[in-house]
């Protein structure tokens, strides 16, 4: 891949989970606003990344104000985020060239670092895809809900060492990103590499999408649990 670089940071979420009337992107996090954090460290890492920012539309002013406040004056695309993640990253990929780079990451993972960003990048620059993961840890079980309680479905999962967790950034070329992108949509997109795997499969293309290590603290903030898991982890860095 080449070409110029982009930061697609999807902040488009409510974060109703997290139990307040403030949207989680905007929270402070060791006294700074969780989703400037994100936006940082790929500034940081990557001078000159042009950043395209997904926000609900109705907290678009919230933000400008926040980043004025605490003295954030990077350049920012504004788009609208839509009914999904999937709709709101389609929305964001008309404001990008094809020709571009494209890192697709959660404005709510802010504790990211630098070096793998850098990292993620560097691989990128021989793949048409770099997808960070890490290897499951948990022992999983496929449960069915019946009034709130899980049962066992019966269905047996791949051995656990056949078993990742993905993250975010996942980087891709920008016009085979947006192609995939042009897919109805599937309730089982919950991440880019999952559009882009299923767009190659369909078309039979061959693409090298490389999977990489990621980084245990690159969390994503959900819950108030996360929140206070990050507060310790910064308090000892």
């Amino acid at each position: 891949m080449a070409g110029p670089l982009y930061l697609l940071v999807v902040a488009g979420g409510s974060g109703l989970r997290m139990g307040g009337e403030l949207p989680k992107q905007f929270l402070l996090l060791d006294g700074r606003v969780v989703l400037l954090r994100t936006i940082d460290v790929f500034r940081k890492a990557v001078p000159g990344i042009h950043v395209v920012t997904v926000l609900p539309m109705e907290w678009r002013e919230y933000w400008r104000d926040l980043c004025a406040q605490h003295r954030f004056f990077y350049p920012q695309t504004f788009v609208e985020g839509g009914l999904t993640r999937f709709h709101s990253v389609q929305n964001a990929l008309a404001h990008i060239p094809d020709e571009a780079t494209v890192a697709i990451h959660d404005g709510v993972r802010p504790l990211i670092s630098e070096a793998l960003v850098k990292e993620l990048f560097r691989r990128a620059e021989t793949a048409d895809g770099v997808v960070p993961c890490l290897p499951a840890v948990d022992t999983l079980r496929c449960l069915q809900a019946r009034d709130g309680i899980g049962h066992s479905s019966g269905k047996a999962l791949p051995p656990r060492s056949e078993l990742y967790a993905v993250q975010t950034p996942q980087i891709f070329d920008a016009a085979l990103l947006k192609a995939a992108y042009t897919l109805p949509f599937e309730q089982d997109f919950t991440d880019d590499a999952s559009v882009v795997e299923r767009y190659v499969q369909k078309k039979n293309l061959q693409k090298n999408i490389l999977y990489v290590p990621g980084e245990r603290l690159n969390i994503k903030l959900t819950t108030p649990e996360d929140m206070r898991l990050a507060e310790a982890i910064l308090s000892t860095h």
